[in-house]
Order: C-alpha cells, then structure tokens, then sequence
C-alpha cells in the first residue's frame, strides 16, 4: 500500500503550537508532526506587507554610512580653509586692485580667507585663502588691518571645535564598537536574529524517515541494543499501553561502545522508525567562542523539542560537554563546558511524565562522564553498544553485502571469522575495499581473495609491492617471519597460523597473520605465554640468521612488555605480587598518574615484568634450536614466494613440496620456451578456382 505523500501520517494535536524556525530562520516543512510544518500565514507575501519590519541588521549599515560622512566632513572642515592658495603680497595686490569684495576678508588663528570677485570667464566669486603658522597670527594681522584700512574681521576660534576635530573620531569609534558588542550580547541571549544574531540559537538539526533513510533492517550485529531503543519507539507510538500500569519511559539513554559500533547509525535508525520530530546536534556544537553562548543553545534546543512534543533529541559525542566538573585543568573559574553542562542537567531534571521528550546520547568515554549527568532521572538507561562477535560480524557483513556483487568462491563465514575485534565501521569499510579493487581489477564480481586484501589493507594497511629492497634487508624480513611462523605453528596454546608475507604493507616490512578460532572477551595465561614466545621469535631468528639484530622488531618488543605489564599490574598474574591490582584510575585529567604503591613495590613489579619477558625470550630461543630446520625451510620459501597461506607454511614444515610456481619460475619458463613457428598452409587450387578467391574459414 503506497501512503500519499502529502497526507499527514497523524492527526493534528489542537494544542500545536507553530514549529520552531531552524537555526537559519526557515521554516521546516518536511516535519510529520500536527501543524508544525505548515507554513505561516502570509508568509509567501513577507516583505509586501504594510507594516513589516525591516531587518535588523539594517541599521547597523546606516551606521556605517553616517560614520563615514562624518569622517568626510571632519577632512573637510580640518583642511585649514578652502579657496585658492595665495600668499600675503598677492593678496595686497588684489586688494588694492579693488579685486577682493569689501567686508568679506576675515581673519583667523591660521589663515586669511576673502572672497575675490566675479571673474568675467566663470561670472562666480572664488575664494582666496592666505594661510599662515599661529606663531606669526600678530603680525599678519595687524599687517592685514593696514592693507584692508581696519575693514577686516578677526574671528577667533571657537573652544569646542578643536576638542570635536581631536577627540571625535575616537568617541564615534567607541560608539561603533559598543552597538556591536549589545547586538550580540542581546542575541547571545536568544534574542530575534539580525547581525551576528545566530550564536544563541541550537545548530540542530530535525530529521524524518525520508531524510535518513535508515531502519532497523540495516542495522544488525547489536540485536540486544535494538531490542532496548525499541522500547522506546513503542512508548512514543502507543504512550497509553506503558501507562495502564503506571510505568514511566525513561527519560534519556545513554549509547556507550567503541568508534565505529554503530551507536550514530542506531540514533539514525531511531529517526527512521519513530514517526516523531527527532532533534539531532553534536556536543561540539554547543561551545562557542562567546561565554554563555552552549547554554543559550541548550534552553533553545529543548524549547524547541517541547513545542513539538513528543520527539526525540539524540546528543552525538556528549562528552564534549558532559565531563566530570571540577577537574582537570579547570581552575575553578567561569568554564563555558561546565555551564553548558548545568543548562543540560537543569532542562533533563525539568521535564515531567507528560512532556513526551526523550534525550539519547552517545559516547565512547562514558568514564569521564559527570555522576550528575548519568544518574537516574536523566539518563535512566545506559545501552552497551559493544563490538560485534562472529555472529554479528556474519549478519553485518550480509547487510553490507547486498548493495555489491561477490562471487562464487565468497564465503563470508570465513570472512566474518577471520575479522575479530573489528567494528561494524571496519567491515563496511572492508566490503567497499574489496568493491573498488575489483574494480580496479576488471573483475565481473568481488572474490574471496578481494576481500582478504581487503581485511589486511584495512587493518594493516596498503601493500606496497612496487617498493625495491636489498638482498640483505629481504632475507632478514624472511628469517624475522619465518621465526614468528614457526613458533606459532608448533605451539598449542597460540592462534592458528592464518597467513605469512615479507610484502611491506603500511609500517611493517612483513607480517604474519593469525586466525583465532573463537572471540577472545579474556585472555588465558597461557595463551598470553604463548602470544609473547611468538613475539621473541622475529628477534632471536634474524640474529641467529644473519648474526645481527635490526630495528624491526621494536613493535614485538612493545608489545611483549605492554604484555606482562598488564599481567603483572592488573591481572595478578605473578606469585610475588599476589591478588592485587596495581595500576591507578583512569583519569587522563589528572595532572600527575596516580600511583598507590611504595617504591619497594614499584622494584618488585619491574623485576617481575623482566622476569616474564625474559622466561619468553629463553623458551622461544630453545624452540628455534630444536626446530632451525623448519626455520631456514620456510624462510626461503618466502624469499621465493614471498606470501605463504598457513597450509602451506605446515607443509614446508613437513618437507611437502608447496605445488605452485613462483611468479620468477613462471617468467623464467617464458622465456625459456620459444614462441611457435608461424607457417602459412596453401591449398592447391583446381582447374575452376577463380582467381583472388580467399580460401574457407573452415
């Protein structure tokens, strides 16, 4: 059944109230909410109404132009008189000449102005000007006076003209700056819109189904986290079955879970379902560069959800402005974050059982989260958003699938296998690597073997196969992997051995690639054993290979002892140290990391993290000394191969013949092989032939 598109999808309440204007003035059209999206009356005639106010920022610009004339007339009036320049004999001359108008000469502090007669060419008086230094004013006057016969006018300056010329510029400067200042203190505040008028209103945005285009069917993997906004989606379109029983929604929820879960694309899918206003903005869009400006927008966004009620207000990325107060490098001042923060506790707290407004938030550092902002009453509900297991990985990676085209030879089990620990973001990230290199490829479709290249560029980044490499640098990247793959191999307690190559690829110059066979939530102690002795394996290969060591492996050597650090400090995995969690609070605030043990305890757990590295590096080198055979086998089938799948790495180790060519044999037997000879077969023509007749394809 098709819905008329513009048929309201529910009835008008008849206490609507006009929709808000969005953050630029406009009306919202789109909203399927009563008689919010309808446009005013007369609005389609603004501007042609009598009446009508002009815009704001319209005087500001008269302003600027009176300013200017001002400053043109000062310039004017402070060019020390106008008229032509003569000096004091010229002027003598058209006096006695009888050319100068009598009564018209006056006398200032710097200057002597008369008006010469009509000149027969141009029939207009012009003005004559003598300036001269106020040094010299007593002189000249009273030598003026002789020349006029005491008729001239002395004229003495007025007092507040020189203060005007001096000190006026700087009064209508101060008074520019204020009316600018007033303009946007006033509209900080909320006020009507005009210049710099929009910093107090909400940078939100409201979205419909039409416009996200996303439901719950594209959501998979976080089937549990649907289940609970669900709840939410039912109480906004049936309110009454929640109030039979007098049970009360809750009024915010909080989305925590790693980048890339799916915790915005949830709140997408929120929007896409609840045919209700849903208010979307970010916590970095409340903080501004004026104070007080994040809790102007706080007030004005949830009067904007109140007015459309009900409705849903999602907070992407709130630990922008919820973090915990009186911390950190807060000195105890005015703090902008922190005031926005109260304006979001005061208008959550505020909110009753009848107002219909539901705030979901989402954040990845919940830890840091203020205890006010996350206790009951507020954020009732706190969804876990978490990273999807092989279950999920498989159900995510089939949605993703569905907008490209894969193969026979896909098997997206493997693939959802071979990806653990990566998000939802990563695999849609994959699905579209492995589009645009099969592509890049001129394939009909997406093979397995796209999406592996796929999986390893996104996680490890782009292979860099034309990079040209020394003979000596080549063998110890071989022996480096070649030790890893080996000691993982053998031993039990390690992940399978999924794949091993000395291509460089992003910062390594090789790497060997393991396939868990289960999602890891813990980590057994002897799996973390196991784990490290593979790590010590690069190191003790390349110098027994070559006799020396390079700086290849400092990333194996980082990781080994984050390892037993973690072991140690926060695992209670060593006998000396017992039961107990040495490692602080997470508090990336905190001017100094907190420390809760003595120094005699702090000697103790770095003997100990010694002693774990150091028990790996011996056990690991015992086990290439049994098995160096195996070692010098596989590394030189990966300076002949170069990428060894791990079927493969187990038949070397057997003494198995791999059964495939390198690219150097297959080139080699090109051009050992000669290219065929080219004969020409001439068939005997009859007596009838016709001549030029060409002979059958057949």
């Amino acid at each position: 059944m098709t819905k008329n598109p513009n048929k309201n999808p529910r009835t008008p309440r008849k206490d609507a109230k006009p929709n808000p204007r969005d953050p630029k003035g406009h009306w919202n059209e789109g909203s399927p909410k009563s008689d919010a999206g309808k446009t005013p009356p007369g609005a389609d005639k603004a501007g042609s109404q009598a009446g009508t106010a002009p815009p704001a920022n319209r005087n500001v610009w008269w302003l600027v132009a009176f300013t200017v004339i001002i400053f043109m007339l000062l310039m004017v009036f402070n060019n020390g008189g106008g008229g032509n320049r003569i000096d004091l004999a010229e002027f003598k001359t058209l006096y006695e000449n009888g050319q100068i108008e009598e009564g018209s000469v006056v006398i200032t502090d710097n200057a002597v102005t008369a008006r010469r007669k009509a000149d027969p060419v141009s029939e207009k008086p012009t003005q004559v000007t003598v300036a001269f230094r106020p040094a010299f004013e007593e002189s000249i006057t009273k030598e003026v006076m002789e020349i006029t016969g005491n008729t001239a006018t002395s004229k003495q300056p007025s007092s507040l003209l020189p203060f005007v010329l001096t000190f006026g510029p700087f009064i209508l400067l101060l008074l520019v700056i204020w009316f600018v200042i007033s303009r946007v203190a006033r509209n900080a505040g909320g006020g009507p819109g005009g210049m710099l008028g929009s910093f107090g209103k909400s940078k939100h945005r409201v979205l419909s189904k039409e416009m996200t285009g996303v439901t719950f069917t594209d959501v998979a993997g976080i089937e549990e986290a649907k289940d609970e906004v669900g709840e939410i989606i039912e109480f906004l379109r049936n309110p009454k079955k929640f109030a039979k029983l007098g049970g009360r929604i809750p009024r915010g929820v909080l989305l925590i879970g790693e980048p890339g879960c799916g915790k915005t694309l949830l709140a997408k899918a929120i929007a896409g379902e609840a045919d209700v206003p849903f208010f979307s903005i970010s916590g970095s869009d409340f903080v501004e560069m004026f104070v007080g400006v994040g809790a102007s927008r706080v007030r004005d966004l949830f009067k904007s959800a109140k007015e459309s009620s009900p409705c849903i207000i999602f907070l992407d990325d709130i630990d922008a402005v919820g973090r915990r107060r009186g911390s950190g490098f807060s000195s105890g001042g005015h703090d902008e974050r922190e005031q926005t923060l109260n304006a979001i506790l005061v208008e959550m707290d505020g909110f009753t059982s009848t107002d219909g407004v539901i705030v979901i938030a989402a954040t990845n550092r919940s830890d840091v989260l203020d205890p006010a902002l996350i206790r009951p009453g507020r954020f009732d509900r706190q969804v876990v958003v978490p990273l999807p297991d092989v279950k999920g990985r498989l159900e995510i990676i089939k949605v993703h699938a569905q907008k490209v085209k894969l193969g026979p030879d896909v098997n997206l089990e493997r693939v959802a296998r071979m990806t653990p620990m990566f998000s939802g973001a990563d695999l849609a990230a994959i699905v579209n690597e492995s589009a645009i290199s099969a592509t890049l490829a001129n394939k009909d479709f997406i093979e397995h073997e796209d999406l592996e290249e796929a999986r390893d560029k996104v996680k490890y980044g782009r292979a860099r196969k034309s990079r040209v490499r020394e003979a000596d640098e080549n063998k110890i990247t071989a022996y480096h992997e070649a030790g890893h793959a080996v000691i993982q191999a053998l031993l039990k307690d390690a992940d399978p051995l999924h794949k091993v190559t000395i291509i460089p690829r992003g910062q390594s110059l090789g790497a060997t690639f393991s396939l868990p066979e289960k999602d890891r939530t813990g980590f057994a102690q002897r799996w973390l054993n196991a784990t490290m002795r593979v790590l010590c394996g690069g190191r003790l290969a390349e110098q027994r290979a070559v006799g020396d060591i390079s700086s290849g492996a400092s990333q194996d050597i980082s990781q080994v002892t984050q390892l037993a650090r973690l072991m140690v400090e926060e695992w209670g995995m060593s006998e000396r140290l017992g039961f107990v969690r040495y490692t602080g609070e997470d508090r990336r605030d905190a001017y100094v990391p907190e420390k809760a043990y003595s120094d005699e305890t702090a000697k103790i757990i770095d003997e100990e993290v010694r002693r774990l590295v150091d028990e790996a590096y011996r056990d690991a080198e015992r086990i290439l000394d049994e098995e160096w055979a195996k070692v010098e086998a596989v590394a030189e089938a990966l300076l002949k191969f170069e990428t060894l799948s791990g079927d493969e790495i187990h038949k070397v180790m057997r003494g198995e013949s791999i059964g495939r060519s390198s690219l150097a044999d297959i080139l080699a037997s090109q051009r050992r092989t000669p290219p065929p000879p080219t004969t020409e077969t001439e068939e005997d023509e009859g007596p009838d032939a016709t001549p030029g007749l060409m002979p059958s394809p057949a």
